[in-house]
């Protein structure tokens, strides 16, 4: 199977990142799945570590004999040994089961879904296939092996290069207010010392079954690049993916080197990475194309974000995930790790493969590489992704089209075409570019009216409330929007005269909207006004094309406090990876 980059406007060098190769399940990665011990080494920075994902999702023993070190899953602790981690206390490497735990405001981790998730895969089909029998049988006898050990060793907000061997928060240019000790690397080697050790003790073997990478967004660049080290100057592309894509197919064979020397297992490790949001996110997928122990799982934008979170009486970020996400997501992975070193599925995100023009010139194609077919454009899960223009949309469903000066070309609808190909219509037949492309994934909604009326609202928590009034009932342009948790409204102008806020409560009223939000999440504590017309955002850049993967999640939707689906199972769909100038091919 061929792997192919997306991410390079020239043919050329889309070309250079072609990688024949097939990732199998390796008789050494068959072995290491056959160990007492697994191990789950993750590296990353904010959303690897739990930023702000609480409360807790999986505060207890869900009973699947996973297991974390007694120090918690986040191994690197700020002040706590993190520049020399052979001086931790040997008594906090026991070995206790899985859970998630709050430091501050780090919380819930990717660890439990993964762990578990892989646990149960490894277990017969028909206890996975039914949601009520998976409840009956969710607290394993504990002896079964393997026992995956989740271990985390970054810290949020990092670049590549300080989170590897070369350390650069050490380094004397970084900021002070970045350099927090380092180690973090030495700190993931010591961790499968310890594990190692731990095992033995007991009579059991350990080794590493995969390397687990959350990190990226410090790398991306302010105009689109990418940014080496905090002194440094931004590469702008291509030069920026290639020097980030070099750098974690180094990072990936430098820590499986490294790892395999300590534990003495055969074969090298491989390595599962996220889609980042950024410019870093193209160069992961050129990575995975390139290393053929390099497996892109694919985006999470899909999650809920911590803007839904609640800690220290405030709310997340919205680049972070809330714990459901957390949890989700780690399910996600999970799933691909297994097909990947169990099953042996050379895995392929969702994404693109061609686009051409079709002869008339008003509609685009595009072929994908579809990891559980068919295509679906899922309007229902995810809201309609919408940026209206004056014939059209700028953007819809995701997609959106630019010539060689970057203008937008106005798209009428997106439709399935067949189970790996969809037809992009348009409202006027392309000119003759030949230098059109495409792009997938932008923050928005569609606009739901204008504002007719603005008033106090109740304090809600000792907070100060706003309630924006839209004439008419929006609910069910709203509904997928409100049934994953807050959203964003915003007056798209420019300036000082930019607002934007999340809201966390809607209602209808005598055939009024009531959108209310909490004053201090202004951003920029600038006002809305009478009369102008609010976009809805959701907090990531998605797109509503996924695949129809059936797998079944372990876990549901369990935090009641926002959006409607607690109680839910996780859906584990492939949502399509989100790319930038791919290239669109005349017929």
């Amino acid at each position: 199977m061929k792997r192919l980059s997306l991410f390079v406007s020239a043919a050329a060098l889309l070309a250079a990142h072609c990688f024949s190769g097939e990732k199998l399940n390796t008789p050494s990665n068959r072995l290491v799945l056959k160990n007492h011990i697994v191990g789950l080494w993750l590296m990353g920075q904010s959303l690897c570590d739990g930023s702000e994902s609480l409360p807790l999702v999986t505060p207890t023993d869900p009973g699947w004999g996973n297991y974390r070190f007694k120090r918690g899953v986040r191994t690197w602790v700020y002040g706590n040994h993190g520049d020399n981690p052979e001086q931790r206390p040997d008594e906090q490497f026991a070995f206790v089961p899985l859970t998630a735990t709050k430091h501050g405001g780090l919380g819930e981790t990717i660890a439990n879904g993964l762990a578990d998730h892989l646990k149960a895969a490894a277990r017969p089909q028909q206890i996975r296939d039914n949601a009520d029998l998976v409840e009956r049988t969710f607290t394993q006898p504990q002896a079964e092996s393997p026992h995956y050990l989740a271990a985390y060793a970054g810290q949020g907000g990092r670049l590549i290069d300080e989170i590897s061997g070369v350390d650069q928060s050490t380094d004397p240019r970084t900021p002070s207010t970045r350099q927090q000790g380092g180690g973090y690397y030495q700190t993931s080697l010591d961790d499968a010392r310890r594990a190692r050790v731990q095992a033995e003790a007991m009579g059991k073997d350990f080794a590493i079954a995969a390397l687990i990478w959350m990190q990226g967004e410090a790398n991306g660049g302010s105009t689109g690049g990418i940014v080496p080290a905090r002194w440094e100057k931004e590469l702008t592309q291509p030069a920026g993916h290639n020097w980030y894509r070099d750098r974690l197919i180094h990072y990936r064979k430098q820590w499986s080197k490294d790892l395999q020397t300590i534990t003495g297992q055969a074969g090298e490790i491989p390595m599962f990475t996220y889609q980042t949001l950024g410019p870093a996110g193209e160069a992961q997928l050129m990575a995975a194309d390139r290393d053929p122990n390099i497996t892109m799982v694919g985006p999470h934008y899909m999650v809920p974000s911590a803007v839904n979170s609640r800690y220290a009486g405030k709310y997340g970020d919205p680049i972070h995930m809330s714990a459901d996400g957390e949890r989700w997501y780690g399910e996600q992975v999970g799933k691909v790790v297994h097909r990947v070193l169990t099953e042996g599925e050379a895995w392929q995100s969702l994404r693109p493969r061609k686009a051409w023009i079709t002869p008339d010139r008003t509609s685009v194609l595009v072929d994908f590489q579809v990891p559980r077919p068919p295509l679906v454009l899922d309007q229902t899960f995810l809201a309609r992704q919408q940026y209206a223009m004056s014939e059209g949309f700028q953007s819809l469903d995701g997609f959106q089209i630019r010539d060689a000066a970057r203008a937008v070309s106005a798209i009428t609808t997106v439709e399935v075409e067949s189970s790996t190909l969809i037809r992009i219509r348009l409202a006027v037949p392309l000119k003759a570019d030949p230098k059109f492309t495409l792009s997938y994934g932008l923050p928005y909604a569609g606009q739901v009216g204008n504002i007719v009326g603005i008033r106090t609202g109740p304090v809600v928590a000792d907070q100060p409330t706003t309630e924006l009034l839209l004439d008419g009932n929006v609910g069910d342009q709203l509904k997928p929007l409100i049934a994953e948790g807050a959203f964003y409204v915003t007056n798209m102008l420019v300036g000082n005269a930019y607002a934007r806020a999340p809201i966390r409560y809607v209602s209808e009223d005598d055939g009024i909207t009531v959108l209310r939000f909490e004053n201090r999440e202004r951003r920029n504590n600038t006002d809305f006004a009478v009369g102008q017309t609010l976009t809805t955002l959701r907090p990531y850049s998605y797109g509503n094309l996924r695949d129809s993967d059936s797998e079944k999640a372990l876990y549901r939707f369990a935090d009641s406090a926002y959006g409607t689906r607690v109680g839910q199972s996780y859906p584990l769909w492939n949502w399509c990876v989100i790319f930038n100038h791919f290239p669109i091919s005349e017929q």
